[in-house]
């Protein structure tokens, strides 16, 4: 992956060879309402390609036969419309993280939520446009865990004529962060369906598709940044894991935050940041040491008590060009916090403070809700398909609702077409039960119901969400992401939640936006937003493993008044189930 060059001035009109005409008018009317913004056309074909790493070469799915996939980069108001052939033998889905998609829900991307999966040998457009937001964002499959090794980054840059709210860097490097299996991701992920047990942790961490030369066989495709003394080099990291919280950091330099999730916020010097998987942060590094060779390094942040993780170290290389130490000398290793150093994690996250934007912290709340977020057990005869804790099968759940997928048609199409029976609309407000969520949780907290529980959000309501870990199995810190927003992080802390004592330390001045907020370990997390994006929105852990047992929900945001307040028609080639 190569540092980014800046959009061209001229309109970025390329059409494809075949199926031009799909969507054009969809196309015209999308551009028609932002002008001023240029139509960026791609093609991901969805194959699987042998790639070998680790000493070893096996089949994986990837997006044009690259690992990671391309790279999408366009402007703040531009429009993408990208056709995604499907030729892997699996359903797949991709969703475009973080993005509004603002009236645009069936361009989101999640199986079965906004659409039915393409099949393999289908084909299908997804054309949303950028609407007010600038910075990093990202792109992987939302299928199963094909995401695995189907991502890839989203720059968002100012508007023609407009800047950064800080001094233009001399270059511009995506850095993705992931998780490499020897194994078929789906086998890891089936074997881990049919024992109920956590799945297999990963073998590797990678930085831009690659481990790095402290893992075996590694050595000669290690990602390096070349600088020269002086430079100023933004930083796009990308946290594209399948189920681990990462830290990141690079020998002997200081990172300067300067955004997240496609939000500015106020700068500040850090030593190491902290992302949980979904999570993207923007830093400034200033090539201002001695000329030489520095590793660039990632592992995990691990917060669950006796649950297994890949303790294995990420690395990639920053190297001076006028170095006279020879590009064959060891790299700096830096030292990276302790696996479970929550200490150096809330140190940084409480320095994220955003700058002035048209965006208004929501004060008087319309919807107050409060959502438990955890694991928990279902209790199972013993057998081969019951090896979690204590002859169980691992779930997960909010509000002790463990969330279940329909498979007949995807919830948008049942709620815009009025299929019933697909969905209810009794997700719980506040949880069913009150108990001391971070303590000794009772028995009967341990067992979840399953269904596909739906809540209601009307037009423009201002909404604030307290999100609670519980310690069923274990607290832990969990990456939540809402699809179709972004919110403002107003407080968090540890342990439960107290309304009476907590309220009043909410920062309602600066806080953070982010589409993905990290629930503190033992803790809790207050988000709020304005509902004004209609449609049908997941917001689920994002770690795979707990996604799968059902740690999520969906939201419903009616449709408002008139056009620009309603959920656009579906497109004609949304595929079928």
């Amino acid at each position: 992956m190569e540092a980014l060059s800046p959009l061209s001035t001229t309109s970025v009109v390329k059409p494809w060879s075949s199926g031009f005409l799909l969507g054009f008018l969809a196309i015209l009317a999308a551009v028609a309402s932002h002008p001023n913004g240029e139509i960026h056309y791609h093609e991901f074909v969805v194959q699987a390609k042998s790639v070998t790493r680790l000493c070893s070469t096996h089949s994986i799915i990837t997006v044009n036969g690259q690992f990671p996939g391309p790279t999408l980069a366009v402007r703040n108001g531009d429009t993408l419309v990208i056709r995604v052939l499907n030729r892997a033998p699996y359903n797949v889905t991709l969703h475009w993280h973080g993005v509004r998609q603002m009236r645009t829900p069936w361009a989101d991307g999640p199986e079965y939520v906004t659409q039915c999966p393409i099949q393999p040998g289908g084909t299908y457009t997804y054309r949303f446009t950028i609407e007010n937001q600038e910075g990093t964002l990202w792109w992987h499959a939302h299928s199963r865990w094909l995401r695995a090794t189907v991502y890839g980054a989203l720059v968002i840059f100012p508007k023609q004529g407009f800047a950064y709210p800080f001094a233009k860097p001399k270059l511009d490097v995506p850095i993705i962060l992931g998780e490499w299996w020897k194994r078929d991701i789906i086998s890891v992920m089936r074997q881990a369906l049919f024992t109920g047990a956590a799945p297999n942790v990963s073998d590797a961490y990678t930085i831009n598709g690659q481990p790095g030369d402290l893992y075996r066989c590694s050595n000669r495709g290690t990602f390096k940044v070349y600088v020269n003394s002086g430079d100023t080099v933004l930083l796009r990291v990308i946290n594209a894991a399948l189920n681990q919280q990462l830290f990141f950091t690079i020998a002997n330099h200081q990172l300067t935050v300067v955004g997240a999730d496609a939000s500015y916020l106020k700068p500040f010097s850090t030593r190491v940041i902290m992302l949980g998987p979904g999570q993207t942060t923007d830093v400034l590094l200033n090539a201002n040491q001695r000329a030489g060779r520095y590793y660039m390094a990632a592992r995990a942040y691990a917060t669950a008590q006796g649950a297994p993780f890949d303790n294995t170290t990420t690395t990639a290389i920053l190297e001076y060009r006028n170095s006279r130490t020879g590009s064959f000398s060891r790299p700096i290793l830096p030292q990276l916090p302790a696996f479970n150093d929550t200490a150096t994690t809330t140190a940084f996250t409480s320095q994220l403070r955003s700058i002035p934007s048209n965006y208004k912290v929501p004060t008087q709340i319309d919807d107050s809700l409060f959502f438990t977020v955890g694991l928990g057990f279902v209790n199972c005869n013993p057998g081969p398909r019951c090896q979690g804790p204590n002859n169980t099968r691992f779930a997960a759940s909010m509000n002790n609702v463990s969330f279940v997928l329909p498979n007949r048609t995807s919830l948008l199409q049942a709620y815009y077409q009025n299929i019933p029976g697909i969905y209810t609309l009794d997700f719980p407000p506040v949880p069913p039960v009150q108990f001391n969520y971070t303590g000794t949780v009772p028995r009967s907290q341990w067992q979840p119901v399953f269904g596909t529980k739906l809540y209601k959000l009307k037009f423009g309501a201002n909404v604030q969400i307290v999100l609670q870990d519980t310690g069923i199995f274990s607290t832990e810190d969990h990456p939540i992401h809402l699809h179709g927003y972004h919110f403002f992080v107003v407080g968090q802390g540890f342990g439960n939640f107290n309304p009476q004592t907590d309220t009043g330390n909410f920062n309602l001045v600066d806080p953070p936006s982010r589409n993905t907020i990290d629930v503190p370990v033992g803790g809790w997390a207050v988000i709020r937003f304005v509902a004004d994006n209609p449609g049908v929105w997941l917001f689920h852990c994002h770690i795979d493993s707990h996604l799968t047992w059902g740690l999520a929900m969906s939201f419903i945001v009616e449709n408002g008044r008139g056009e620009l307040q309603t959920v656009e028609p579906p497109p004609a080639d949304l595929p079928r189930c």
